[in-house]
């Protein structure tokens, strides 16, 4: 059964599909974790972690997901959501420190790479822009979601979101570049 139709049926009430739900979900989250921890050189036992804490945001959520889309939108969310809480709850305060720039091109690789590499003022950085871009333009800031924080490539997003690969680079661009010009405005020492 394709997730939409689980979706459908657990919030039906069906017990059993909503048992199948919860391992088609927890199997796509983990996917997307180790996704991410490989691409970062991270230790995978992390993934796990990353799963656990997405899937009770999502499962403590008031309406969890519509349908295939839905679900990915909100598991982007969520993630782009513990991202943000773990580096304000470490307290990032210094900017740079070292660090090379977290950039959008390195893209899918996602925000938890930065995290990892302790690029916590950036991420702080990058998630108020994104909540500026949102209000510019919330299918833009979806896609920055599911991109950067979700791990989705284009053709998962095309897939997803039922667009045309071109279209999605297409406001991939735009996107970035309402970010580059947002980030550099808020930047003190960019030139």
């Amino acid at each position: 059964m394709e997730t939409t139709q689980l979706i459908a049926a657990a919030r039906a009430g069906d017990k059993a599909a909503e048992a199948r739900l919860f391992k088609a979900t927890y199997e796509d989250l983990h996917r997307m974790a180790q996704r991410h921890l490989l691409r970062s050189g991270a230790d995978i036992a992390r993934a796990q972690s990353l799963v656990h804490e997405v899937y009770l945001r999502m499962a403590g959520a008031d309406a969890g997901p519509n349908d295939r889309q839905h679900f990915f939108a909100l598991a982007s969310r969520a993630m782009r959501q513990i991202v943000v809480d773990h580096v304000r709850k470490r307290g990032a305060i210094k900017r740079g420190d070292g660090q090379a720039a977290l950039s959008l091109d390195e893209v899918p690789e996602p925000a938890l790479t930065a995290l990892i590499a302790g690029r916590d003022d950036e991420l702080l950085g990058l998630d108020a822009a994104l909540g500026r871009l949102e209000r510019f333009d919330e299918g833009l800031a979806r896609l920055v979601e599911l991109h950067f924080y979700g791990g989705l490539g284009f053709v998962e997003l095309a897939e997803v979101l039922g667009r045309a690969e071109r279209s999605l680079k297409r406001d991939w661009a735009k996107a970035k570049a309402f970010l580059y010009r947002d980030l550099a405005h808020d930047d003190p020492h960019a030139g």
